[in-house]
């Protein structure tokens, strides 16, 4: 099992012409996640920590989610509008095990910039408009952020997708990977299969199939 390193993440909200737009950025395919689109987030540093107790992994990764949005997007958001939202821990197997705070915050209305190092492209996108895109092979999408657009594809506008995020707990998603014909499977904590592998083991349902035709969430 890799090294894990503790990371967060932000997913600014912004409302077009259309309904709710999310910024996504494309990464540099030299590095992690190289030519994936995701939303602006990094590594904690340990400037991120400084003042904190130990165990405030919070504290610092509300304070990288403002940093890394700044670094990556430049853009400005003040800490106490982040909405902790979610807490991802990949699969034992990934090469690089980030454990990872997602946030839900508005966007300023600064322009977006990026420093064509790390970050090659942005675009803000509808969520159903991003799904679809990823499933026509245009982008490419890691397992967390389609979730999060999944989730984030049923709300309007931000004021309602904040309001709903504000309700909930903050989800953890502890990833693990079976195989079947069609592809591999995402399993998350409440899948009858989360446990033993079995696909076809009858109850609950929480994994997202990642079949070459297209992506399918299950869940209940």
């Amino acid at each position: 099992m890799s090294a894990t390193h503790d990371a967060a993440t932000v997913i600014l909200l912004r409302d077009g012409a259309a309904g709710l737009e999310t910024l996504l950025l494309r990464r540099n395919s030299q590095i992690a996640f190289g030519g994936m689109w995701v939303f602006p987030g990094g590594r904690i540093d340990e400037a991120d920590r400084a003042g904190l107790s130990a165990d405030d992994v919070l504290g610092a990764a509300r304070r990288a989610a403002v940093r890394e949005a700044r670094e990556e997007a430049g853009l400005d958001v003040p800490e106490p509008l982040l909405i902790p939202f979610a807490h991802w821990t990949p699969p034992p197997q990934a090469p690089k095990r980030f454990l990872t705070w997602f946030f839900l915050a508005p966007a300023d209305a600064g322009p977006v910039t990026i420093d064509q190092g790390e970050i090659h492209d942005h675009a803000w996108l509808r969520p159903a408009d991003a799904l679809a895109r990823r499933d026509a092979l245009e982008i490419d999408l890691a397992p967390p952020t389609w979730v999060t657009l999944h989730w984030l594809a049923q709300h309007p506008e931000v004021e309602h997708a904040l309001a709903q995020a504000r309700l909930r707990e903050p989800e953890p998603f502890a990833t693990r990977i079976a195989s079947s014909p069609d592809g591999p499977v995402a399993l998350w904590q409440d899948d009858a299969a989360y446990d033993s592998g079995d696909l076809d083991a009858p109850g609950p349902r929480h994994r997202l199939c990642m079949a070459p035709a297209g992506w399918r969430y299950e869940r209940g």
